[in-house]
């Protein structure tokens, strides 16, 4: 069964985006998103909530040809049109970009997902992402920590009903100072 895995950058003291929405701080430097890119090659699609799903299709479809593009992101631009993405949605009426608009039963449509062949599915956007954690169906988390302090915002978990054990699988600490841990829900 393939895995779901919330992955996401976050400030140090666990926010997802500023108390005004910013995410601009999240930016990664060229050798996280080099590591990003590679994760993302092995992902066998990803599923979205329509405002990430409007943000990332409003700049990486054509973030390639833009003459400037730095390498990496003509990269991701690549990698990010080839993926096929999953858009759970009850506003949206279309989608593009090797995507597939998703209007059933999110945990139903979630599992159905899971249980397809192929590679693990990655859940973007803390508001989906919050919707499959409740339903434990995320079984791993990949988060890069930003060495910066936001104050407040959107936090990258949400209130739970109960714990959630984790198992340590990986870590990696860059140059920049973000540090990359991956766990595995026990």
């Amino acid at each position: 069964m393939r895995k779901i895995i919330y992955s996401m950058l976050i400030s140090l003291d666990g926010y997802v985006e500023s108390p005004n929405g910013d995410i601009g701080w999240t930016a990664p430097d060229e050798e996280v998103h080099a590591f990003i890119n590679d994760m993302s090659r092995e992902i066998g699609g990803s599923l979205y909530g329509r405002r990430l799903y409007e943000n990332m299709s409003a700049y990486w479809p054509t973030a390639d040809q833009r003459p400037d593009a730095p390498a990496i992101e003509v990269d991701f631009a690549r990698i990010w049109r080839a993926m096929p993405k999953y858009v759970f949605s009850k506003t949206l009426d279309k989608v593009d970009w090797n995507s597939t608009l998703m209007t059933g039963d999110l945990e139903e449509e979630v599992i159905r997902l899971k249980r397809e062949d192929g590679g693990d599915l990655d859940v973007g956007g803390a508001t989906l992402a919050w919707s499959v954690l409740r339903l434990g169906l995320v079984d791993e988390f990949r988060i890069f920590i930003h060495p910066l302090v936001v104050g407040a915002g959107k936090p990258f978990f949400p209130q739970l009903d109960s714990s959630i054990r984790t198992r340590l699988l990986e870590t990696r600490a860059f140059p920049s100072g973000i540090v990359y841990l991956r766990y595995e829900v026990t």
